[in-house]
């Protein structure tokens, strides 16, 4: 079928509207360049509108801190496979980031005097591992809403053109593997659009959604992730997905870190605070991936709560009133909505849940999406960045500490709105586009939109969320993966069965969601793939098979591709070990322990 395409010309085309997407629209607009956001919700309802506990940054303003301790609580949260080099950027201009937020406007709680509030969060040092830092700012509980909300605030007070409700299909690469733009479906009348830009910008969240349970809103699909697989691009460290510690049983909705911050602890069911028994220094405060594990190991040794012992207890009733209701109002309404329970005087029954991905595609730290292949030295993509959870810069290794995602955001996306204002100006003519630009993608359009097959999209998208959930989960085992990389490359072929019931373009879930499947299984199989491949257990990849981490053998990053028969192959890359100023020294690699 042949498409009426309207046709749009900009400086810079951010894809999403979540966090990393508001803070690169707002500072790309800020600098002058004509700027488009296009969202396929509106923005506010984006994900990091979820976002609990906080943002970290090291302000002194509740103690003493240096962002140098907050980069060594990072390197060492990452279990030595996050990049020095973004890592030293992150938190270096986490201050000025957050600062700059607080003059957008984001209603931070307060302190007595007047300064921002900041809790203690897990894994969070002073003095390099001595003491525990109070460094993770907080908006009360809904820390996301407040800067998601600012941001699109301040985005429109400069201009910034939204294009909201549309669903970007792919992306336009040239045949010198440049990208010059995006094709996209306005969802609302069903006409096809196709941006022609200087710079696309991807900002379009993890991909939580390839999980069973998980604490991802249905929009979490990894649309870039699976647009980049699409254009022969790579993905990086599929295999690090982040368990949260405090999803609500039988809802996965979380609980945010914030609780064990301000005083909450978990017990088991014979009356013990067991984390002390894994994290003795640190206890109910050590980083996620930790946590998770030991919530798992008490789990197995039948210590849980419940007829199948498969929960355990987050207690916060001994917290006053006033402390749950000034800095935890939004835990308490979501642990009486989804689990009954009232948090001042019951305990919240919680397990590991999906959370974070920490892969995704790879960057340097000004956003450029990088690439390599057959040993090459990494090359920059031309027209193309990656913010946010869709990026893998890589700030967060092998796990991600709780409060440095929101940090990530904000500082990667002003990061990209500097570098793009340094490379382009909005006077650049706009070089023609091929008169097949977007014909490939059109191409898929139909055939998803005419599938006629004998299986519907809820039931492939269940195959697949209960293949990861089963096979690639807190523990990981040689065999658990094998059988998950045959099962899941069964999931991914399946798709060729898919039926689409209803083919209109106009406010079509069914086709929105095959869509959004079509992106979710390549990711799934590449982090499938990519976990079989690791042998040794690093921050969220857990083999009971390879108990250790290998430094001699695996310090360095997966790198994925994906060809169309959905075979994966993998290549690496090395971890920078290595600091962009004197300011700092590069931090070797030890034992983790908290």
């Amino acid at each position: 079928m042949s498409y009426k395409i309207i046709d749009h010309r900009y400086d810079v085309v951010i894809v999403g509207a979540g966090g990393a997407g508001l803070r690169a629209t707002l500072g790309m607009a800020e600098k002058g360049l004509i700027t488009a956001c296009i969202t396929k919700v509106f923005p506010t309802r984006s994900h990091t509108v979820a976002a609990q506990g906080g943002i970290s940054a090291s302000l002194g303003n509740m103690g003493e801190d240096d962002w140098r301790w907050h980069m060594y609580d990072t390197v060492k949260g990452s279990d030595w496979l996050g990049d020095q080099d973004a890592i030293e950027y992150m938190c270096r201009e986490a201050v000025p980031a957050v600062i700059e937020l607080e003059h957008y406007g984001v209603p931070f709680s307060r302190t007595e005097d007047g300064k921002i509030y900041q809790r203690p969060f897990g894994g969070m040092t002073t003095n390099y591992g001595e003491g525990t830092a109070q460094r993770t700012c907080a908006a009360a509980d809904r820390t996301g809403h407040a800067i998601l909300h600012t941001l699109y605030q301040q985005s429109l007070k400069h201009h910034a053109e939204f294009f909201i409700e549309y669903f970007v299909l792919d992306l336009i690469m040239d045949d010198d593997g440049s990208c010059r733009g995006v094709m996209a479906l306005n969802m609302a009348d069903g006409t096809i659009h196709r941006f022609s830009a200087h710079m696309v910008v991807l900002a379009t969240g993890g991909y939580g959604r390839t999980y069973l349970s998980c604490t991802s809103a249905h929009i979490c699909t990894g649309d870039g992730n699976g647009m980049a697989l699409r254009a022969g691009l790579p993905l990086q460290d599929m295999e690090f997905i982040q368990f949260h510690p405090t999803g609500i049983y039988g809802s996965g909705c979380l609980i945010s870190e914030g609780v064990r911050g301000e005083g909450g602890f978990l017990m088991n069911s014979e009356g013990e605070r067991f984390m002390e028994r894994y994290a003795p220094h640190a206890k109910d405060l050590a980083s996620r991936d930790v946590v998770s594990r030991a919530i798992t190991m008490e789990l197995r040794a039948g210590r849980g709560f419940g007829k199948n012992k498969d929960y355990i207890h987050l207690h916060l009733e001994h917290l006053s009133s006033d402390i749950i209701n000034e800095r935890l109002p939004g835990i308490a309404e979501l642990a009486k909505i989804f689990a009954g329970v009232d948090v001042t005087k019951q305990p919240i029954p919680v397990l590991p849940t999906v959370h974070y991905n920490m892969g995704g595609i790879p960057t340097n730290h000004y956003g450029e999406v990088v690439t390599l292949k057959d040993g090459n030295p990494e090359r920059v993509v031309p027209g193309l960045m990656a913010i946010g959870e869709c990026a893998c810069v890589s700030v967060h290794g092998a796990n991600r500490l709780g409060s440095n995602s929101l940090l990530d955001i904000v500082v990667f996306g002003r990061a990209a709105a500097i570098r793009c204002a340094q490379i382009m100006t909005r006077k650049a003519p706009h070089k023609p586009l091929a008169k097949n630009a977007g014909e490939q993608s059109l191409e898929r359009l139909d055939k998803l939109r005419y599938a006629n097959g004998n299986q519907n999209t809820a039931a492939i998208r269940q195959n697949m969320q209960q293949v990861m959930q089963n096979h690639a989960s807190v523990f990981r085992t040689q065999e658990s993966l094998e059988q998950g990389a045959e099962k899941i490359e069964q999931v991914y072929n399946s798709f060729s069965d898919v039926k689409v019931t209803d083919r209109s373009l106009i406010w079509n879930s069914d086709l929105i969601e095959t869509l959004e499947l079509d992106n979710l299984r390549g990711q799934a199989v590449v982090a499938m793939n990519s976990a079989l491949n690791r042998t040794e257990s690093r921050g969220s990849h857990a083999r009971e098979d390879y108990p250790k981490r290998d430094d001699e053998n695996w310090l360095k990053h997966s790198l994925a591709w994906l060809n169309a028969e959905g075979k994966v192959e993998i290549d690496y890359r090395a971890v920078h070990m290595f600091t962009l100023t004197n300011d700092v020294e590069v931090i070797p690699p030890k034992e983790r322990v908290y």
